[in-house]
């Protein structure tokens, strides 16, 4: 099931889970050596692979409408 985030939640997860990479945690997905030179060993390019499979270890709580 895809769920659709708006640009700014996007935009926060590939951050988010771009600094966690950064600060030494293990990669979700499997790229193979010659991708990771492709892309500079970037953590932002790491981050929006692993948002495109929807491996992101981080979910998204949207608050709903209340009635008063």
């Amino acid at each position: 099931m895809t769920i659709k985030h708006t640009k700014y939640e996007e935009a926060r997860l590939i951050g988010a889970r771009a600094l966690q990479i950064a600060m030494g945690a293990p990669i979700l997905v499997k790229i193979n050596e010659d991708l990771l030179k492709k892309i500079k060993y970037s953590p932002i390019e790491i981050a929006k692979l692993e948002f495109q499979q929807e491996v992101l270890p981080i979910t998204i709580k949207r608050p709903l409408p209340t009635k008063d």
